[in-house]
């Protein structure tokens, strides 16, 4: 056993996602950081809070700036949070007059949430289209063995024939729904943090709200009406849509490992597993994987509702759980993106008793 599949240099070729794991890397959030610290000196100059030459100089700087990461790392183990070490070793690259211009008016959450957002994002995106393509493969499917008869199961027996049409369109459909969903959360996920020491942007006076409209502008990022440090439904949501997500895939995933049960026979899958001790058998392993990513999805997703309880105006404890559970969710939700398209694009129904 390991600490994450996800990155596992073996299980993650079940388990991974090679194109959503490195959003969530140690380079990729400081990068998002970075940019951070850039877009809000540059943002503060258009407001001549800062001179723009500073802002200049910090936009340079951070386009070549490489961190000390041991450094970091005994920055969090002492400050519970990155940015207080991370600034530091920025302040060291800029003139004494520019240093401090850095970081005005923002505060740790600011940057580390606003870093996640970003990235996020870009994980809506990949996912959002991936969904697509899944929802274009069912369609596909049932357009070409939606009319061969299976045998419909209601509490796990036998019932009455149905087309396969039936089965399809009960993976189809909710699919169609979370697509839906992820967008609509993608604007509370993909916001802009920045709110300052207390959520008031107390340094930046009659400033805060036209710099907070730029650096969303700049970033790309939606603004929402106020600070939202201890407003945690947004990212909740989030987290609520991959666990459906991935219970849905889930689903078929369980349906199609029973419909290609040998001695049930309605589905043939184009590839299986093989089995170390029986040569004959076709597991299907990808079907499995969606139930034990659903499953894991599901048992995290209580913990991102934990984190709703942020106590008065900011939380370290609820907060460094988000950190742990919600990178995992997102990857886990792209595995199994992956394996369900595998799957589908790898199925036939067979006619019964054929």
């Amino acid at each position: 056993m390991t600490i994450s599949a996800f990155d596992h240099p073996i299980l993650s070729g079940l388990l991974g996602d090679e194109e959503l794991a490195p959003l969530f890397s140690a380079r990729a959030e400081i990068k998002a950081m970075l940019r951070f610290e850039a877009e809000l000196a540059l943002a503060e100059a258009d407001e001549n809070v800062i001179p723009r030459e500073a802002a200049r100089e910090i936009a340079t700087s951070l386009d070549t700036f490489s961190p000390d990461i041991t450094a970091l790392k005994a920055g969090v183990t002492r400050d519970g949070v990155v940015i207080p070490a991370l600034v530091s070793q920025i302040r060291v690259t800029l003139s004494e007059a520019t240093r401090p211009h850095l970081h005005f008016g923002a505060t740790s959450q600011d940057v580390i949430d606003t870093g996640f957002a970003l990235r996020a994002r870009e994980a809506v995106e990949i996912l959002g289209k991936r969904l697509g393509g899944l929802i274009q493969s069912l369609e596909a499917l049932e357009e070409r063995d939606g009319q061969i008869d299976v045998m419909a199961h209601t509490r796990m027996q036998a019932a009455i024939p149905v087309p396969a049409a039936r089965k399809i369109r009960s993976w189809r459909g909710p699919l169609m729904r979370h697509t839906k969903k992820l967008a609509a959360v993608r604007e509370e996920a993909a916001v802009l943090h920045f709110g300052g020491a207390a959520g008031t942007l107390d340094r930046l006076g009659e400033k805060g709200e036209p710099v907070a409209g730029r650096l969303a502008a700049r970033l790309g990022l939606a603004l929402p009406g106020h600070p939202r440090h201890s407003e945690r439904d947004g990212i909740v949501a989030f987290a609520s849509v991959l666990s459906l997500i991935t219970g849905s895939l889930g689903k078929m995933g369980q349906d199609i490992a029973l419909a290609a049960q040998s001695e049930i026979g309605e589905i043939e899958l184009a590839a299986g597993g093989g089995s170390s001790a029986m040569p004959h058998k076709k597991n299907p392993v990808a079907a499995e994987a969606l139930v034990t990513l659903a499953r894991f999805n599901a048992a995290l997703v209580g913990g991102m509702h934990q984190a709703l309880v942020h106590e008065n105006e900011r939380s370290g404890a609820a907060w460094a759980l988000e950190w742990m559970l919600l990178p995992q969710m997102i990857v886990a939700t792209g595995a199994a993106t992956l394996r369900a398209a595998d799957l589908v694009d790898g199925l036939a129904f067979k006619a019964r008793n054929a």
